[in-house]
């Protein structure tokens, strides 16, 4: 049997992690890259960026960083180049970035839930498409994670708040990744969802404070919700050769909400 150690070991593997400069992505950017990944980061925002590789920098982690629009198909194109360009090929892609949007289904406005869409899973399939081109396919090697939500596994309740299109867009995610899995597995591939609950996020940050912390957490079997560390471990084991047979899975990380 080989080293379990081993198999958890992400030295001389590049990733590219979308939505890196904040909440669960530099999360997950700090996990890889602390296990020896060489990093490359995305968001919108230069700035924001920066601060990230400083952070991540501190730690002895080896990061770069490019500012995009994933919602522009040319932005895509552009972060796809500049990450070969710089980290030679792409072994590990986390498709991060996301956006949500609150209003009731009746009343919901059409450029809104097109801006979800676009965002939550046009996007990750034009860069999955790229990286899968230019690096995974021919390399014959590849970890693509997606970051679903457990908004995608079920519908909204009655007193939901109204994330019609979000979850519609996870529901694709958590599809789109058993799909691209089926496909992509003869290349060496591996496609895989984390399905977060609640996360302190900017994106989370509207319903922590309307429904309260403590009510969030008293929802779910451990009694909490999810803190800078939770998501470390299981982006690890997707990214690293310990997942080489595990392909085509969800797997929700939210204090057991979804099995109650």
């Amino acid at each position: 049997m080989g080293s379990i150690k081993k198999a958890f070991d992400l030295t001389g593997r590049t990733a590219l992690i979308t939505g890196g400069s904040q909440g669960l992505g530099l999360q997950i950017a700090e996990a890889l890259g602390e296990q020896g990944a060489r990093i490359l980061i995305s968001s919108r925002k230069s700035e924001a960026l920066q601060a990230a590789q400083e952070r991540l920098s501190k730690q002895g982690i080896q990061v770069d960083w490019v500012a995009a629009d994933n919602a522009k198909d040319e932005d895509i194109q552009r972060l796809v180049q500049e990450a070969m360009s710089r980290l030679g090929r792409i072994d590990i892609l986390v498709n991060n970035a996301g956006a949500t949007w609150g209003a009731p289904a009746e009343d919901h406005p059409v450029p809104a839930w097109d801006k979800v869409m676009n965002l939550n899973i046009r996007s990750i399939f034009l860069l999955s498409q790229l990286v899968g081109q230019k690096s995974m396919i021919p390399n014959r090697y590849g970890r693509i994670i997606n970051l679903a939500s457990i908004a995608g596994l079920k519908g909204n309740g009655p007193k939901s708040t109204g994330t019609l299109a979000y979850n519609t867009s996870k529901g694709a995610v958590v599809n789109f990744t058993r799909g691209l899995a089926g496909e992509w597995g003869k290349y060496g591939i591996t496609v895989n969802a984390l399905a977060p609950g609640f996360f302190p996020s900017k994106m989370t940050k509207g319903t922590i404070e309307a429904v309260g912390e403590e009510a969030l957490a008293a929802r779910a079997p451990l009694q909490r919700i999810g803190d800078d560390d939770d998501l470390k471990g299981a982006a690890v084991l997707f990214a690293s050769d310990a997942s080489k047979h595990i392909t085509g899975q969800i797997l929700a990380v939210d204090g057991g909400l979804t099995a109650i």
